[in-house]
């Protein structure tokens, strides 16, 4: 009874737990991908080209932004798990709204509300995760989220097939005289009102709770987490880790009093979290179909294309999954650096090696399979590394008198670094043209190394209340 107390029962329960904020992450792949069956639906219904512009996927991408830093602040005064409600909420919202919409400028203002949604479940599920999971498991358990986001996305391509199949097309209409397209939307409002019930049998994070002055209830939560006879000493940590003058977390913390500038290690989050986007991963996403069609295949065969690089992606992320708390996250970022480096320049040395149709387009001929075979092996080692890594060391990083207000600013950094990469791709093509975009994609691959080596601490193993906020040394 006594190993049940302190290692298995607790340790079903931080699994159990986790599982539940990992529906976050699943809908934020979801919400990600559901769009992309639903275009031709949008343009008809609205008689407009607009919703499926670049300027609209940016401006969820921007409430995305919001969400991420609002929810960061917010969840230092009003907790993890009631930020993760918000979110549910937010979901919902724009999954009934998004169906319901009647023109283009609602359905932005709905996707936008969603973008919200995903923003905070972004930064609050794997801060929630750090938070709860034992320093031993705490890697895997919060990688899982990477997980999620991949199953999810796939999950609305597969819906959406479903969905269109069942209807002829997404144009046509489905059930209750309205169109398959809205139904690709409505279909999310399953997993977020799961995730909505979900949440209230699930404790607040014990380190927001002490921070908050909530000790006894702390006591508890850690009771359940870890076990009675380590609850105490445990929450003693915790507070100690905090302010010396015990206040409660606030924005400004992010500054050192001492010399009057923002921490080192704030620092080092926004780099983490903007180094994962200026790698260009979205934008070879993007155009990966193109590619392949490049190389001969049809359009019919995308959906193929689709699953191809979801195994890949979830590959990837399986083998993090086993060895981030083995080997390290270090390790696992620079090898991730060194193959997407090197995958970009294989891409980038056949695009400029390749020849071009009268309306522009490359003809990658032979060198097209190279290419792809290129693309596919940057997707494996952006999953293999900065895919997950990164999310889970801006959850754990952090001291806890910092973490949430870390995490808000790191979290506008991402989103923000995803905005600019998106609508800036299609004015880079034009200008410096497909090899000098991936060119600098590859770049930032490159530099990404030296700042992982140069600036990042290793977290393996550490525990929340030792993380002292100081960069690498060497």
């Amino acid at each position: 009874m006594k190993r049940r107390d302190s290692e298995q029962g607790s340790f079903l329960f931080v699994v159990a737990i986790s599982c539940v904020a990992t529906i976050g992450g699943f809908l934020f792949g979801f919400d990600s991908g559901v769009i992309n069956g639903t275009v031709k639906g949008l343009q008809l219904a609205f008689e407009s080209d607009s919703v499926g512009s670049g300027f609209n996927v940016a401006s969820m991408l921007l409430g995305c932004a919001g969400g991420a830093f609002f929810a960061g602040t917010l969840a230092d005064k009003y907790g993890r798990r009631t930020l993760l409600i918000v979110a549910a909420v937010l979901f919902i919202i724009s999954a009934w709204g998004s169906g319901i919409a009647t023109s283009s400028v609602e359905f932005v203002i709905y996707r936008i509300i969603g973008g919200l949604g995903v923003g905070a479940a972004s930064v609050m599920a794997p801060a929630y995760i750090s938070e709860i999971a034992p320093a031993k498991y705490r890697g895997t358990l919060a990688s899982v989220q990477q997980v999620a986001i991949l199953f999810g996305l796939t999950m609305a391509f597969f819906s959406n097939y479903l969905i269109a199949d069942l209807a002829g097309s997404a144009t046509e209409i489905l059930w209750l005289g309205s169109e398959a397209w809205r139904w690709m939307f409505w279909i999310e409002l399953i997993p977020a009102v799961i995730f909505f019930v979900a949440l209230m049998f699930i404790p607040e994070s014990p380190r927001y709770l002490v921070a908050a002055g909530k000790r006894e209830i702390a006591i508890d939560v850690l009771a359940r987490l870890y076990g009675k006879n380590s609850a105490g000493l445990k929450a003693d940590n915790i507070e100690n880790s905090l302010g010396k003058d015990r206040h409660k977390p606030k924005l400004s913390d992010l500054v050192d009093k001492n010399i009057a500038k923002i921490r080192p290690i704030v620092w080092v989050g926004i780099g983490l979290a903007v180094f994962q986007q200026l790698v260009g991963i979205n934008v070879v996403f993007y155009y990966g179909a193109v590619l392949w069609q490049a190389v001969g295949f049809s359009e019919a065969d995308s959906l193929m294309i689709n699953v191809i690089g979801g195994v890949v992606s979830l590959s990837a992320v399986a083998i993090a999954l086993v060895s981030i708390d083995k080997i390290g996250r270090k390790p696992l970022l620079v090898t991730g650096s060194i193959g997407m480096a090197v995958a970009l320049s294989i891409m980038v040395y056949v695009f400029a090696n390749s020849g071009v149709d009268l309306s522009g387009n490359l003809i990658l001929g032979s060198s097209g399979i190279v290419a792809l075979l290129a693309a596919n092996a940057f997707i494996f080692f952006f999953n293999l590394s900065w895919g997950p890594v990164m999310w889970v060391m801006l959850g754990e990083m952090f001291p806890n008198q910092i973490r949430g207000s870390a995490l808000a600013v790191a979290g506008l950094a991402q989103w923000g670094a995803n905005f600019l990469v998106t609508i800036t791709f299609p004015i880079l093509l034009g200008s410096i043209g497909l090899a000098g975009v991936y060119g600098f994609y590859s770049f930032f691959a490159l530099i990404s190394v030296f700042f992982v080596l140069r600036f990042v601490n290793e977290t393996k193993g550490v525990e929340l209340e030792d993380m002292q906020g100081y960069i690498a040394a060497n």
